[in-house]
């Protein structure tokens, strides 16, 4: 598969510390961004484990003969029990913990994964369709019909998150393949792009002809808007045909 990509990171406007992670393979193969929380210390410590270790994970294990979602589940369940390790040793971190969103490109298939309120987008003719679907109260909520789109948005627990990495009880990491096509844009991204820039202005950004124009483009919309959060987004311009569906 034949890509471009562009990752770009920023503390944004107010927080002191990035607590933001992501990483890119030099090669394509695989995508990740984090979003850790649990201080100032505790939540770029989490987000930093956890992109690490996801990293090493796949890099090591990249050319086995195991099925994607195995070595997904397993580079996940590898970065949770890093971060528990790391709160035994400190426990002034004990409380840490962070999202993780994770696109791979493996078997001839495009695969995310992901843990958290950190999402996945493709932009396909114009049109945002957000893939991934948020662990969180809110999230719950809003399936059940207990709350509107419009009563999410501005909720005051819209935050708190089902489950994340960092914690004994992780559920089932939530894994899929992907329908790309050529043409497509993909974007991974922490909420603190989410929270100030509409998801129609995103799409229109996203639109931009070069990978890194239109990242910085939406990390300085989400600054122009408030800039409350840390802002990281990945993109991932798909320029061949993988002929996959999802």
């Amino acid at each position: 598969m034949k890509s471009s990509f562009e990752g770009v990171s920023d503390p944004g406007l107010v927080r002191p510390v990035n607590q933001d992670a992501y990483y890119i393979d030099p090669q394509g193969r695989f995508f990740i961004v984090a979003d850790g929380m649990g201080g100032h210390a505790g939540g770029q410590e989490a987000s930093w484990i956890a992109t690490k270790t996801i990293q090493s994970y796949l890099d090591e294990h990249w050319n086995s003969d195991r099925d994607s979602v195995s070595l997904l589940e397993a580079a996940f369940y590898q970065a949770n029990k890093a971060i528990l390790d790391d709160q035994g040793k400190h426990p002034e971190r004990s409380d840490m913990g962070t999202t993780a969103v994770v696109l791979v490109f493996r078997e001839q298939c495009p695969w995310v994964a992901h843990v958290g309120d950190s999402r996945l987008y493709r932009l396909r003719s114009s049109k945002l369709k957000q893939i991934t679907e948020d662990h969180t109260w809110v999230a719950r909520a809003m399936k059940a019909g207990d709350l509107t789109p419009r009563q999410a948005k501005t909720h005051p627990w819209r935050h708190m998150l089902s489950q994340c990495l960092g914690r004994e009880d992780l559920a089932k990491v939530e894994i899929h393949t992907l329908d790309v096509q050529k043409d497509d844009r993909l974007l991974l991204c922490s909420d603190g792009l989410t929270e100030e820039v509409s998801e129609s202005a995103i799409a229109k950004l996203l639109e931009y002809p070069l990978c890194d124009k239109a990242a910085t483009a939406l990390v300085e919309a989400a600054k122009e808007n408030g800039g409350r959060d840390n802002i990281t987004v990945v993109i991932v311009a798909i320029e061949d045909s993988l002929g996959q569906e999802s």
